[in-house]
């Protein structure tokens, strides 16, 4: 059983229903600040298609403990988002068990449109020991939620990882489950010249294998193909900059490639 629920400030409940494996909820006003969307579920460790909100549409996730709570942003919080989201006055959220074969195929594991700070519900979870200046347009979850847009930054559909210029920055992935990835894509941001780059970067893995990549200056992804590793999450860090007079270098994307633990023949 799903429910979603739209709850205001002061948690009282402005709109709500219920389904069985899948749920739909439209709300025809307009969001107030403090709003709260959430999804709850009977049932953990749950495969999910979500949607809150219909101009990001829909992404593949795992809630992991049955509920999702997510604020509806407002101000500095919203122009990481495009401007058409959770604005107006009719919204449909909608959230479904996914389908075995959504579940089983060949994807991109490390996207969530819908990831946020501090959640640790509902995965892949994207998080930072550093972003630049605490703003939204600069957050570790920008990197997974699938824009690949690098040719500026800031507001969307620029928004990126952005690292305050330090050299010990590092954005971790997290799963919430164990999966099996041998291709990784990457989005360095390219804002040239205002942007640097990073000549090398590594990944430490949860199996304690590291992979160590040169990278090269371009707007295009970068791709690296590895043998098979069953993890749980992955690191990236060791971030070397090129010699360049910027000191800005930044991740627009990162996609992390392959199927579910159990999916395997």
């Amino acid at each position: 059983m799903f429910t979603i629920r739209i709850e205001d400030g002061k948690g009282h409940i402005l709109a709500q229903n219920q389904g069985n494996k899948e749920v739909g909820l439209v709300y025809a006003n307009a969001y107030q600040e403090g709003d709260i969307l959430i999804v709850e579920s009977d049932k953990e460790d749950l495969f999910c298609v979500l949607q809150l909100d219909d101009a990001i549409g829909e992404s593949f996730v795992y809630l992991q403990r049955g509920i999702l709570r997510y604020e509806v942003p407002f101000g500095e919080k919203k122009v990481c988002y495009s401007p058409k989201a959770f604005s107006g006055n009719r919204h449909l959220l909608k959230i479904r068990e996914a389908t075995k074969e959504e579940k089983a195929v060949y994807k991109n594991l490390a996207l969530n449109k819908y990831d946020q700070h501090g959640e640790v519900n509902c995965f892949p979870h994207a998080s930072a020991n550093v972003e630049t200046r605490g703003e939204s347009v600069f957050a570790a979850k920008n990197a997974i939620n699938g824009n690949c847009e690098n040719h500026s930054h800031g507001y969307w559909p620029y928004e990126s990882w952005g690292i305050n210029r330090d050299p010990n920055a590092c954005m971790k992935i997290d799963f919430g489950r164990k999966v099996c990835i041998d291709y990784i894509r990457m989005y360095t941001r390219a804002d040239f010249p205002h942007d640097a780059w990073w000549k090398q970067v590594t990944f430490k893995f949860s199996d304690g294998s590291t992979l160590v990549w040169e990278l090269e200056k371009t707007d295009q992804a970068h791709e690296i193909r590895f043998k098979k590793k069953c993890v749980e999450w992955l690191e990236l860090g060791d971030l070397i900059k090129a010699d360049d007079p910027s000191p800005f270098p930044a991740l627009s994307q990162l996609e992390v490639y392959g199927i579910e633990l159990d999916s395997q023949e």
